[in-house]
């Protein structure tokens, strides 16, 4: 029997969060998810993640969350990343960092085990080590009876993130690119049984420029002067994209994109707890 994974990409501020909050548990119940994985390293204002976040994030229905180049902006997110097998982090910095670079995780129904990994790209971004030698130890290094393979390259240019589709064709259940936040219409399945998108895009504010207000944005590139990117609040949407894997193989049957608008501007994330740290926002 096939399992369903849903994807999601980069929940961005308080109105991501939120966002989650409104519409995972039913997207969970209707599409009759069975693993969900989202990268959550925009979570914090914009930047990082702190361990809060992070449990509310596994409370929501999240099941592994993924980081970036942003991982350790919160550095109190190093405690989860050392003791939970529920977060990883980029498996191309250094291998003193603190954190997972893959773990292996049950299905919610506790039938199945999945792996999942997050790699940074090289290309526009800040120095890392070479993410097409680093996925081939974290292959290598994933129990062989783990047949359901997921990996989150968090990179700045499409093409480097087509080719690590292509590069781990037949080796990976599902390859999915997030950080440029916006979503690509390239999901599909290679013919070595590997799903593949570009981006996900953002689970956040799109009526901004990447989930920051489009007049602090504009401001900046018509003057040349600096401000400060302050995170969007309207046009809230979760976007992901889900694949239908087969776990005795590990080969993904289909994958289609989500996108779906949250009901209102940075609704409330826990009605009964108003009491959110100002940098948490």
């Amino acid at each position: 029997m096939s399992i369903n994974i849903l994807c999601i990409g980069d929940v961005v501020g308080k109105c991501g969060r939120a966002a989650l909050a409104e519409l995972l548990p039913g997207l969970i119940r209707q599409r009759e998810i069975d693993l969900v994985v989202c990268n959550a390293e925009n979570s914090a204002g914009g930047s990082g993640l702190t361990p809060a976040m992070f449990n509310k994030l596994l409370h929501y229905g999240v099941d592994v969350v993924t980081l970036g180049d942003h991982v350790y902006r919160k550095r109190e997110i190093t405690e989860s990343l050392g003791n939970s097998e529920r977060i990883v982090r980029p498996g191309n910095i250094s291998a003193r960092a603190i954190g997972r670079r893959w773990t292996v995780v049950p299905t919610k129904s506790g039938k199945h085990q999945v792996a999942v990994a997050c790699l940074l790209g090289q290309m526009y971004m800040k120095p890392a080590d070479s993410p097409w030698s680093a996925i081939e130890g974290i292959l290598a290094e994933i129990p062989p009876a783990v047949k359901t393979r997921v990996l989150d390259f968090h990179a700045e240019a499409s093409s480097e993130k087509i080719a690590m589709g292509w590069h781990c064709n037949g080796r990976a259940s599902v390859v999915f690119g997030t950080h440029t936040h916006i979503p690509t219409a390239d999901a599909r399945v290679l013919d070595g049984g590997t799903a593949c998108i570009s981006d996900l895009g953002m689970t956040g504010p799109y009526d901004g420029v990447l989930g920051r207000m489009k007049d602090r944005v504009l401001y900046a590139l018509t003057t040349s002067m600096p401000t400060p990117f302050q995170i969007a609040k309207n046009d809230v949407r979760l976007c992901g994209a889900i694949a239908t894997v087969d776990p005795t193989t590990g080969r993904a049957e289909s994958i289609e994109r989500v996108e779906i608008k949250a009901e209102g501007p940075a609704v409330t994330e826990e009605k009964n707890n108003s009491n959110h740290k100002r940098h948490e926002e």
